[in-house]
């Protein structure tokens, strides 16, 4: 399936996870789309997408509580918890919310687990256009080790096409332009549920409404590549990832198994960006209501291997809480622009604790990001024969500024810092 024209360049957007857990709310969604609205539509940024458990009247962290009741419709379909989320009253679902996200020239996403709720199979609840029940196309011993929610659904079974097309088609008239499905793209019991992420493509094929589609958490075997991209906008290649220096350095690593295969409607994904203010209501990570634990140059890191490895830019922080420094981080035309139109990256240099990528605009130029894994700052003189880029006789640092013009000659010369980038345009 050609899914290049609904993500043709990593999605950017934010989500409501790193800061709210499973417990966010209306009013909060709201008031981050109108920030997004106000401050980053014009740089690029469109999904405001709630996570996961919105059906779940009495979450209030991202700790799940076991075995809950939880709002679903007649045809055995999770609804948002009206009590959270008062438009999706008298069954409206998330149309209203959803309306007002496009109103403000935004798109709308919404988390799922893959499955069927576990209270409709125990219930033998119906399917929407079909004589199976839940309980016909449950399979009940493919559960989510860290969620009671759902059992999986069982692909053989007459009926479970028609479950996922019913879900996506309440999803369609809702106006829902991106769905992150989770407990799917490896699960820590059961590897990479192939047969539900097909029926979930061919699910979103068949509503009539184009949908990105979002598979989590990883890692993701790089090995399944090329289904990913045939039935997938973004797979996660890591595990949730949170604001610790073990984990960013570890991404390095994912970036270079990954690299060459980002491409147009395909995007392997880094995970969500744990920058400003984070974990006023989720738990996870190791640590509570918090700016950020990253450096800035921590985060100028984080920004320039996602941003030069194209991932999507997923913002995890209560945005209108956004200092200075963070809304640079996020409206940096330059890097933003390497992200939407680069190509090619790939790391070039790996030798202790100096990682170099680097990428290739249309128009001739050439990106190197420069890395310091290191504890000590690293002074350099980069021979630009080594990254590909001989020849080369000027450019600029992104992350200073088009004002700070570089002359090369031959050579490179940079001072990067401790757990640092410096981000190069050359050419």
């Amino acid at each position: 399936m050609d899914h290049s024209f609904i993500a043709p360049t990593p999605p950017l957007g934010w989500n409501s996870w790193d800061g709210y857990g499973a417990a966010v709310t209306e009013e909060e969604i709201r008031g981050n789309a109108e920030y997004m609205a106000k401050h980053l539509k014009a740089f690029g940024w469109s999904y405001i997408t709630v996570d996961i458990q919105w059906y779940e009247p009495g979450a209030h962290s991202s700790q799940y509580r076991p075995f809950v009741p939880l709002a679903m419709d007649s045809y055995s379909r999770l609804m948002p918890a009206e009590n959270r989320f008062p438009s999706a009253v008298g069954g409206l679902g998330f149309k209203p919310l959803a309306d007002y996200v496009h109103h403000l020239g935004l798109r709308f996403g919404i988390h799922i687990m893959r499955g069927i709720p576990r209270q409709a199979v125990h219930g033998a609840t119906p399917i929407l256009g079909n004589t199976a029940t839940a309980r016909d196309i449950a399979h009940t011993n493919s559960i989510c080790p860290w969620n009671t929610d759902m059992y999986g659904v069982d692909a053989s079974k007459e009926g479970a096409q028609a479950y996922y097309d019913s879900l996506f088609e309440l999803y369609a008239s809702w106006g829902v332009d991106l769905v992150k499905v989770d407990d799917i793209a490896a699960s820590r019991l059961y590897g990479t549920h192939q047969p539900e992420i097909a029926m979930i493509s061919e699910a979103i094929k068949r509503c009539g409404r184009p949908m990105v589609l979002s598979l989590s958490p990883g890692p993701a075997p790089v090995e399944s590549s090329a289904f990913f991209a045939e039935h997938a906008n973004m797979w996660r290649m890591t595990d949730d990832f949170w604001d610790q220096w073990p984990l960013l350095r570890d991404m390095f690593d994912r970036c270079r198994a990954w690299q060459g295969v980002p491409q147009a409607g395909s995007w392997p994904d880094c995970d969500m960006l744990p920058l400003g203010h984070i974990g006023i209501r989720s738990v996870d990570g190791g640590g509570a209501d918090r700016w950020t634990r990253f450096t800035r140059d921590e985060q100028l890191t984080m920004m320039s291997l996602w941003s030069i490895f194209r991932s999507p830019l997923i913002f995890g922080g209560e945005l209108r809480d956004n200092d200075e420094w963070t809304l640079s981080l996020i409206t940096n035309r330059e890097v933003l622009r390497m992200h939407r139109e680069s190509r090619g990256a790939r790391e070039a240099i790996r030798e202790g604790d100096l990682i170099v990528w680097t990428a290739e605009h249309p128009e001739g130029f050439g990106y190197a990001a420069v890395f310091n894994l290191g504890e000590s700052p690293l002074t350099l003189e980069l021979p630009m024969e080594r990254i590909g880029l001989s020849g080369v006789t000027a450019g600029f640092e992104l992350w200073s500024g088009a004002t700070a013009e570089l002359t090369v000659s031959g050579e490179l010369p940079t001072t990067v810092p401790s757990h640092g980038v410096r981000l190069f345009r050359l050419g």
